[in-house]
């Protein structure tokens, strides 16, 4: 990789916050501004961004109402996983050239605290899949899955977006325990992309028929449901789980857009009393609580399976940062395939 050339690369790059939007966003609600390459400072670092992680939760970031991290204020650099490289370690342990995980967001250069990276080997792993299947994704499924899954051999998992980068994940990971995995997905592409992961059976929740076709496929009910969407897959789950089965809810990316409750009847009553006569276990979960007590093992178990192809990945690469605010809008209808990433050339 090229380190900046002074003459060169003369301003940071960087995609803003323009506006807060009402409901799907658009475009115009990112700004891309041109800005001083910033000077570290004590005990940091100046980096430059070679690729960008683009993901569902950014959606709640742009929103002012309160959740689990602060919202991204009107006229700040959007927030996101970066993998980059060391331009100036001033003085650290890094030096120029060391391929780093950030979080500096959406931006060409950033300036980040020598504590808040982690060094990458790009001789044991691709570095982007340190934003992928070894990153924050791959950890969201195999911890929500091991911890509050748990998945026996011979259970039936279910799991939509299974084409996309958490997805994809639970779905291997239930198939090597032993488990049937049935993925949903958007499309017969991405249908016979999952199919090839060694999924048991693929259904597209995009037919006609989904809810019947969800109905066949798991004639012994669901013990597992891998929770990424919501909307009318999780209304087709709801009926087929079976007594005591463990819903992780991991995203509702089919509600993240919404400004007013779904229309229709209140449902409300249905899920409560199915979770007190099934005995169910409905967890939400943030990956990051349990980074603390599964990062050594998830490294551990992760590795050798992504470096012998046991455990398969695809990435959706777009280039320039430029083209980040349409790629994410597309990601949030489903148009992405794999994880996304920008690469930033």
């Amino acid at each position: 990789m090229d380190l900046p050339h002074p003459s060169r690369d003369r301003t940071n790059t960087q995609v803003l916050l323009a506006s807060r939007p009402e409901g799907e966003p658009t475009t115009s609600n990112f700004q891309v501004v041109q800005n001083a390459i910033p000077a570290p400072g004590h005990d940091e670092v100046l980096l430059r961004n070679v690729f960008l992680s683009l993901d569902p939760y950014m959606r709640g970031r742009m929103n002012a109402a309160g959740s689990y991290a602060a919202p991204v204020q009107v006229g700040e650099v959007m927030v996101g996983g970066t993998v980059s490289e060391v331009v100036n370690g001033n003085g650290s342990e890094f030096l120029p050239g060391d391929i780093v995980l950030s979080y500096t967001g959406w931006q060409t250069y950033a300036v980040a605290a020598v504590g808040d990276l982690r060094r990458l080997d790009p001789t044991i792993a691709p570095v982007s899949t340190a934003l992928g299947v070894l990153g924050m994704p791959g950890f969201t499924a195999y911890a929500g899955l091991s911890e509050i899954g748990r998945p026996a051999r011979g259970e039936t998992v279910v799991v939509a977006a299974a084409s996309g980068p958490v997805g994809s994940v639970v779905g291997q990971l239930a198939h090597l325990a032993g488990a049937r995995a049935v993925g949903i997905v958007g499309g017969p592409e991405k249908v016979r992309f999952i199919e090839g992961l060694g999924f048991d059976t693929a259904l597209d929740h995009r037919s006609a028929s989904f809810s019947e076709d969800l109905k066949a496929a798991v004639p012994e009910g669901i013990d597992v449901y891998f929770e990424n969407v919501g909307g009318k897959i999780w209304d087709a789950v709801l009926p087929l789980l079976n007594e005591y089965a463990r819903v992780p809810v991991c995203g509702l990316v089919a509600t993240y857009n919404n400004t007013a409750p779904p229309a229709g009847p209140d449902r409300t009553g249905l899920m409560m009393t199915s979770i007190l006569r099934k005995s169910l276990t409905v967890r939400g979960f943030l990956q990051s609580e349990f980074v603390p007590t599964h990062t050594e093992r998830f490294f551990a178990e992760m590795m050798p399976l992504v470096r012998s192809g046991a455990l398969r990945y695809r990435e959706d690469i777009v280039e320039g940062l430029e083209n980040a605010p349409a790629a994410f809008i597309g990601m949030l209808r489903g148009e992405n395939f794999g994880k996304l990433l920008v690469k930033l050339t």
